[in-house]
Formats: C-alpha cells, structure tokens, sequence
C-alpha cells in the first residue's frame, strides 16, 4: 500500500471517529473544562461507541512484563535514541468516544500506546479499563483525582497514588509500572519517594509535549509531536479532545515515513 493511499484510508476512518465526538468535554492535564451534561453525555456515548457492554469481566492476572534494564533514571523522560521506536502516552481521563477514538486510531495502524489513567475516571467509566488492556495497549497511575500532587501533603500525596492503584489492581489485575504526577511533568522528591513506596520505582515522564489539552486544532496538534519527536521519545497527549482523535492519523503517518513504530513504553524501554 502506498503512503498517499495509507494516508487516505487513516484520514477517512478517522472522519468517521470524528461524527460521533460533537459536544465531547475538553479535559487537558494542566486545566479542566467541563460542563454539568458531561455525565450524562459520557454515558451515551459509552453505550453507542466501542466499550464492551455489561459489567467489566473477571480480572485475571496481567500479562507478564519484561523486566526493566538496570540503570534507569527514577524520572524517565525518553527511551534509547539508537532505536526505531517513539512511547505515544495518553493521560487517561474524558468522555468514552474521544478514549475510544484514539485507541481505535492507533490499532488501525498497528501502534500501541500507554495510558496513564486518573482513578476518578476508571470509577466513572470501568469497561474502559478492559478496552485499554484488550488493545494490547499499556495501562498505568494518573493519580486518583488529577490534582497538584507537588503541593500537597505527603500522607494525601500518597493516598492519591494508591487510591488509583487500587482502582488499577481491580479493574485490571495489578497496579500497573507506570505512575505519572498530576499537573506536572517532573515530580518532586517527595512524590518520587512516595510514588516508590506504593510500588513505582520510576515515574514517567514525557520529553515531547502536544499541548493538545489546550485545543489548538489537529494540524497543530499534529506538527508539536512531529517537529519533536525523535527515536526514543515519550509524548505526552490526552483523551478528551476531539482534536487528538483528528491529529493522529497524521501522526502515526508521520511517524511511520521517518521509519518509527509506535510502542508501549516497556517495550521502549525494554
């Protein structure tokens, strides 16, 4: 298949993810915008889009992961630069059809992504748990409730990370590697000591940042990850936005020409 022809074929399924996203909450990891309907307008979605039906199925163990490579920063901001491949990572929170819609995007060209997912999320929208996972996607810790966990106490900084590592290990069968702090891309000593005690020895970070949360539009979505990425990158992008939904094929068409494949971030790093 010809890159033009792939292109086409990315941009037209994405159309189609797109006619279902009118109205969709705009939620980014450094401001919120919601609005009193987004409840009951998740929910509809939920029920039309590509989340299983019925209540989430019997959590089993989680696939075994290979084990990380000695040496690794406590605060990781990017993989190996000599290897042909980029960690897409998703701040997991937003109504289910944007969720869905990136998902879908990035199977139809056979990426994997990694979602950090906030606990209030999984709460509200449990089946999207399974549909990560289902995907061969990577699921880890957003935090419980997205807040500016640099600031707070230490005894309510950590009850935000093992608050959404509960939800994790019910819904999923283990509190996932990853943990990612909330309204901010470096976490303070304190997090990084806390965030170690409740079972993640690294946090990880991102050194490509979309700034979709701020609703730029797809194309600029699109040209803030392809202007800086490079091999071994981490991207820091968020459900919520439809924008995001319509940039990604363009990106992973990007990605794709330069010769980079889209992973999760253990296998980046491993």
């Amino acid at each position: 298949m010809t890159f033009p022809h792939r292109r086409t074929l990315l941009r037209a399924a994405a159309s189609g993810v797109l006619a279902g996203l009118a109205g969709a909450p705009l939620v980014g990891c450094d401001e919120e915008r919601r609005t009193a309907g987004e409840g009951a307008r998740a929910g509809k979605r939920a029920s039309e889009g590509a989340v299983p039906s019925g209540p989430p199925g019997p959590v089993g163990r989680p696939p075994a992961l290979p084990p990380l490579p000695s040496g690794l920063p406590e605060q990781i901001e990017n993989g190996p630069r000599d290897r042909d491949a980029v960690a897409l990572t998703f701040h997991g929170r937003g109504d289910a059809a944007t969720a869905t819609g990136c998902l879908t995007e990035a199977e139809r060209a056979g990426a994997r992504v990694t979602v950090l997912a906030v606990g209030d999320w999984l709460d509200a929208q449990p089946r999207l748990a399974r549909r990560v996972l289902d995907g061969g996607h990577e699921l880890g810790n957003h935090t419980m409730r997205h807040l500016d966990i640099c600031s707070m106490s230490a005894e309510a900084a950590y009850a935000e990370i093992t608050e959404c590592a509960e939800r994790l290990r019910r819904l999923a069968g283990g509190i996932g590697r990853w943990f990612r702090p909330s309204k901010t891309r470096l976490a303070t000593e304190q997090v990084v000591r806390l965030a170690r005690r409740a079972g993640y020895p690294h946090i990880l970070s991102y050194d490509v940042d979309s700034l979709d949360f701020t609703d730029p539009g797809a194309a600029a979505v699109g040209r803030a990850v392809l202007d800086g990425v490079r091999p071994g990158s981490v991207v820091s992008l968020h459900f919520g936005h439809a924008g995001t939904v319509a940039a990604l094929p363009a990106i992973l068409d990007g990605l794709h020409r330069r010769g980079l494949r889209a992973v999760t971030t253990s296998e980046l790093l491993t």
